[in-house]
């Protein structure tokens, strides 16, 4: 398009201008004006003291960049690990519920009261299976609560608590296998002098009954702590006891007897502490020989039990604390991402 000269007078600096239509070359040319007003902003902002809106300007649009990378990003916390430690506890929890409820209901059939008076009597509270059910059920009870709540919820407070019983059951563990490993001969005579204990209580709890009948008959095949004539130390079955009528005395428990005599003849203990009886239908070594040969005979089982064990408590330890790791460092994103900075410049 030719251009079209027009002559005004400038008022002043009396020169000529010359007018002629926009381009579109020109249009493109006057575009960057914002720019240009932007940058004087900034050359002004420069010359200033004003640096904190100068950083703000110029960090905007990284910091909005980080904002939307930081909204796609996944959750810390693992759902794997999560999910594990919830099933594995879950178990644990309900297991523990049931051992307990197990025990409260063998021990109220005793007489709950009877049962707080022997706390007195030499100890043998701590040998009742009842006792010991409810204890060990309570405590898996508490164990299982913490593990499955504190990983379904993902609360650290439970978690840490989990872990730290973990750790104080493990550490437990090693120190008492290394103490019976360096005093077995005073544990060894500890646990006879109990054993005794327990057979003289033989009668007065029927869930230690059943037990030491479990121990003589299907488990060790054995009769007493060393030999079958431990149990005179029983005042059912001394001798003494004939002068009161008792038709066991001078005799071992049922579960005593051999299995072929068993069947035949329940009362096969009856008479056999006597000087003159004979033995051939009774097991005459006594439990503590057995176990240390049942021992002996299936330690590589044993070793390997108490191995798997160990690995199992030394995973839900290191489960435990990394998921406790995960969800703290998921709250420390939460909180970057609410911090009033960030707030700023998502809007």
């Amino acid at each position: 398009m030719a251009t079209q000269r027009v002559t005004t007078s400038d008022v002043k600096n009396n020169s000529h201008v010359i007018r002629r239509p926009m381009s579109g070359h020109d249009t493109q040319r006057r575009q960057p004006a914002g720019g240009l007003q932007s940058s004087r902003r900034l050359t002004s902002l420069a010359t200033s003291n004003d640096s904190d809106t100068l950083f703000r300007i110029r960090m905007a649009p990284q910091f909005h960049r980080v904002v939307c990378r930081t909204r796609r990003d996944e959750s810390e916390v693992s759902p794997c690990i999560k999910y594990l430690m919830f099933s594995f506890n879950i178990l644990f929890w309900v297991l523990g519920f049931l051992i307990a409820a197990i025990g409260i209901y063998a021990w109220i059939e005793k007489d709950t009261f009877d049962n707080f008076g022997r706390l007195t009597m030499g100890g043998t509270l701590f040998f009742d299976p009842a006792l010991l059910f409810v204890l060990v059920g309570i405590f898996m009870f508490f164990i299982g609560f913490a593990g499955c709540v504190g990983s379904l919820r993902e609360n650290t407070c439970l978690l840490l608590f989990f872990n730290f019983a973990l750790v104080i059951i493990f550490l437990a563990q090693l120190v008492f296998g290394t103490l019976v490993f360096i005093y077995r001969e005073k544990v060894k005579n500890e646990g006879e002098k109990q054993l005794m204990v327990m057979i003289q209580s033989y009668r007065d709890d029927p869930d230690l009954q059943n037990m030491i009948d479990w121990i003589q008959r299907y488990w060790l095949h054995c009769c007493g702590v060393n030999s079958f004539r431990n149990w005179e130390s029983n005042t059912y079955f001394n001798c003494s006891s004939k002068l009161v009528g008792s038709i066991e005395a001078c005799g071992v428990p049922a579960s005593c007897c051999r299995a072929e005599y068993f069947h035949n003849n329940k009362q096969c203990g009856y008479g056999t502490l006597e000087a003159s009886a004979g033995t051939h239908m009774i097991y005459t070594d006594g439990c503590l020989l057995k176990a240390s040969q049942w021992f002996e005979q299936h330690i590589i089982p044993v070793v390997i039990i108490i191995a798997i064990l160990a690995v199992l408590q030394i995973l839900s330890i290191c489960f435990a604390q990394n998921l406790r790791n995960d969800i703290l460092a998921q709250k420390a994103k939460w909180a970057w991402q609410t911090h009033p900075m960030v707030h700023y410049y998502r809007n």
